[in-house]
């Protein structure tokens, strides 16, 4: 991966120096203080400065290659949003990509977090998506859980959901949070804990 080195008196020089000829602003670049040195007449620090250009392009090679170890041909699409970068997969085959309840898929985002994390630090979120999987994903849950919902204020029955992960039981809980009628609990253990969408008491 490309990275440039600059050295000044201080670290504000020394990152204007990078900003000024990378002609970048500082939201798209990782700076890593690599030395600094402080003597009685003399101070020195060297800075370390990924642009996020350089980390998209890390990612997609990565992510490349690990596809191509799953024989899956795909197209990229990467975009930065603040603090975040979001990384949706095209491929020719999405179910071997995604996996039962995205399990394969959440598999994919937490490796491709850990390599980001070592590589680069925790500047920036990545999420990684199949085709908006996790998009189509959320509304249904968001639907089914205002279904349900529906459903127990009617027939005054608490119903018990699929086994979630714990970003999915959030998506439920948020969803219901200010519902009338019912609340919601989360239940079991880990991987198999699931929300119950339960009847409030004064209803």
């Amino acid at each position: 991966m490309k990275k440039y080195f600059y050295e000044a008196k201080s670290y504000e020089d020394a990152k204007n120096k990078a900003l000024a000829e990378l002609k970048i602003d500082e939201d798209n670049i990782i700076i890593n203080i690599l030395e600094e040195k402080q003597g009685i007449l003399k101070k020195n620090i060297k800075l370390e400065v990924i642009t996020i250009n350089d980390i998209i392009s890390f990612l997609k090679e990565t992510i490349s290659q690990i596809l191509n170890l799953m024989n899956i041909e795909a197209n990229l699409e990467i975009r930065k949003r603040e603090k975040n970068i979001e990384i949706n997969i095209f491929s020719n085959n999405n179910s071997i990509l995604i996996g039962k309840e995205g399990k394969t898929l959440d598999s994919l985002q937490n490796i491709i977090r850990q390599i980001t994390l070592k590589e680069f630090g925790e500047k920036y979120r990545v999420t990684v998506d199949v085709e908006n999987y996790k998009e189509h994903r959320i509304t249904n849950i968001e639907r089914t859980a205002r279904k349900i919902a529906r459903e127990v204020a009617r027939t005054k029955v608490e119903a018990k959901l699929e086994t979630m992960n714990s970003y999915e039981r959030r998506i439920v809980h948020n969803t219901l949070s200010n519902n009338k009628y019912v609340y919601t609990e989360s239940i079991g253990e880990e991987p198999n804990r699931y929300v119950v969408i339960k009847l409030k008491e004064e209803n």
